[in-house]
């Protein structure tokens, strides 16, 4: 049945209804209500840019990114359909191949976005082989580290280093498997470059490639924030 003129304007997320605000992208109206579309490289206070694909749902039958996908009134929006949750397994599993994420060893670990997506998605098994890449942890900055191996080149410290802090510290270079995080200073390195550990980019990572230093197990393994299936988003 079709809302009235009266009814806020609504789209359907798996046969719920969803009110949405002009200007709203699909998973901004469904996060604002509560309901979670599995994404790893949006952030609300930054602006989409559908680099993982984690979030695709179908709109009315049309695969989309929820992330950058314009909502409308009387849209039929799919997320969990049993081709979808199989497609975000196997880009997971990819990101988890291609870099090197070894929860048990890893400061961020309860508060990796990737690690919570992949106990959502049931992810049991890596599935493909690893390619365990040597990429050297770049600790050259007194507050802040890098370690490439774990970059899944989310774009999400490119863009609040650009938006937020008015920086552009980080960009995106090179193609294909060789695509990688690039670093604007003269040697390349965080040490010399414009990156303070107060900088949103400093903080914004959803893995373990970028941190602040010395606080890695400040919060003990059982509080951080996917510790529990409860908080897991």
């Amino acid at each position: 049945m079709s809302p009235s003129a009266s009814d806020p304007a609504s789209f359907t997320l798996d046969g719920e209804a969803i009110p949405l605000s002009p200007g709203d992208t699909l998973l901004q109206a469904a996060a604002r209500a509560g309901r979670d579309i599995p994404h790893l490289c949006w952030h609300a206070d930054v602006t989409p840019s559908a680099s993982c694909r984690l979030c695709t749902v179908l709109v009315d039958g049309r695969p989309v990114a929820a992330c950058t996908t314009r909502a409308e009134a009387g849209q039929t929006v799919a997320s969990e359909t049993e081709d979808l949750q199989e497609q975000r397994l196997r880009l997971l599993q990819m990101l988890f191949v291609e870099g090197n994420h070894f929860c048990p060893g890893c400061e961020k670990s309860g508060n990796c976005l990737l690690q919570a997506q992949a106990a959502r998605a049931g992810m049991a098994e890596l599935h493909f082989e690893e390619l365990i890449p040597n990429r050297p942890v770049d600790a050259s900055h007194p507050d802040v580290w890098f370690d490439p191996s774990r970059c899944v080149l989310c774009q999400l410290c490119v863009r609040a280093s650009d938006e937020l802090d008015g920086k552009q510290v980080f960009a995106i270079g090179g193609h294909g498997i060789g695509t990688h995080l690039l670093i604007n200073s003269p040697s390349g390195h965080l040490g010399d470059s414009d990156l303070a550990v107060t900088d949103r980019a400093a903080h914004i990572c959803p893995v373990g490639a970028l941190m602040p230093k010395r606080v890695g197990f400040s919060i003990p393994i059982g509080q951080r924030t996917y510790d529990t299936p409860e908080t897991e988003q």
